[in-house]
């Protein structure tokens, strides 16, 4: 029984695979991705200067990184569209028929769009510290003044690299378990975008410091991004792993409703 499925499981992730790279929007969503990314990042660096003798309480690898949060957005639009666009077509039935495991399916699909996605964010990451490395000194950010290089070689600069690709995966896992459950490709890139840019926004405007702080805990985005800073962790609302935690929690609610949603409902 083992040979059998395990030759299923493969043709199901060929298959997927095949459908992915071939979508005619996939490469140019990826390359968006990484392009939008590198350069809002690169834009802040070169907008953010430490004039001489002021204090600048500036997070220089969260700061080189603050292109996560525009390039998330396209890996979501490309995360939703590599099952909501079956739906719009009708071809989600030819795929069940084909593979009636539906758990497998999903599977499938989280696989081949994680790894394209994981790609494109090691790349939008590692090009967005250079922009840093390479600006910053420039402006006032120098080794003299408490600012060394960002390298990877210094251990939380790699873990906030690291920890932004692992943010943008699952980014795409939650944005395909919402599109799983809501089918329509502009009803689910609504309702990610807004659990990712909602809670800030209101939390901005939160009257109580303490509803502040519980909206940026629980929020997919502000929790998530806690994974980027390298300085000032104790006033962080969660640590950076704990923060980045949350994130994989709300990731893991999408795809299981997702996942039921796929078994329980017709095609």
């Amino acid at each position: 029984m083992t040979a059998p499925k395990s030759r299923a499981a493969s043709t199901t992730l060929r298959a997927e695979w095949t459908k992915l790279r071939t979508a005619p929007g996939t490469i140019w969503l990826l390359a968006a991705a990484i392009v939008l990314t590198v350069a809002v990042s690169t834009a802040a660096t070169a907008a953010t200067r430490c004039p001489a003798g002021a204090a600048c309480p500036v997070d220089p690898a969260r700061l080189s990184l603050t292109g996560v949060e525009f390039g998330q957005a396209v890996v979501a639009i490309l995360a939703v569209l590599a099952i909501s666009t079956e739906y719009t077509t009708g071809m989600i039935r030819t795929t069940l028929a084909a593979m009636p495991r539906r758990a497998a399916v999903l599977a499938a699909k989280a696989v081949v769009t994680t790894g394209p996605v994981l790609a494109a964010a090691a790349v939008a990451v590692a090009g967005s510290l250079l922009a840093g490395r390479l600006i910053l000194p420039g402006h006032g950010f120098t080794t003299a003044r408490g600012f060394p290089l960002l390298s990877l070689a210094d251990g939380p600069v790699l873990r906030a690299a690291a920890g932004s690709v692992l943010y943008l995966a699952l980014i795409a896992l939650l944005s395909l378990g919402v599109a799983t459950v809501v089918r329509d490709p502009a009803v689910a890139i609504g309702i990610v975008l807004g659990l990712l840019y909602l809670f800030p926004i209101v939390a901005a405007v939160a009257a109580s410091a303490d509803w502040q702080r519980h909206l940026e805990q629980i929020g997919p985005m502000t929790a998530g991004l806690d994974i980027e800073a390298t300085t000032g962790l104790r006033g962080l609302p969660l640590s950076p792993w704990a923060g980045l935690g949350v994130l994989a929690a709300w990731t893991a609610a999408a795809l299981l409703a997702g996942g039921l949603a796929l078994r329980l409902r017709d095609a």
